[in-house]
């Protein structure tokens, strides 16, 4: 097993953005697009979800933190043959 960062992707020119729900606890085990955390902009919320499959080894944010683009959000454990070709989830959006 390797584990895997999991951090927020470009949010524009926002920063310290409120982390307003973690919706995965350590030992949780995920699939691509499972929606990790949710943040709030100044106009949208919009859940982070994880790029690929594991299962989630660490949480290192919680309800209130205050993240921006490449914080680390979740660490996952991941299969050693599961390539990803990058650690940044895309952002899923979802109205405000």
């Amino acid at each position: 097993m390797k584990i895997q960062d999991i951090v927020v992707p470009d949010l524009g020119s926002f920063a310290d953005v409120p982390v307003i729900d973690v919706l995965v606890a350590v030992g949780d085990v995920v699939e691509a697009e499972t929606p990790l955390v949710t943040l709030e902009t100044d106009k949208a919320s919009m859940d982070v979800p994880a790029p690929h499959g594991g299962t989630v080894s660490e949480i290192l944010v919680g309800k209130g933190s205050k993240v921006s683009k490449g914080s680390v959000i979740v660490r996952l454990a991941v299969d050693d043959a599961v390539v990803p070709t990058t650690a940044a989830a895309a952002p899923s959006g979802a109205a405000a």
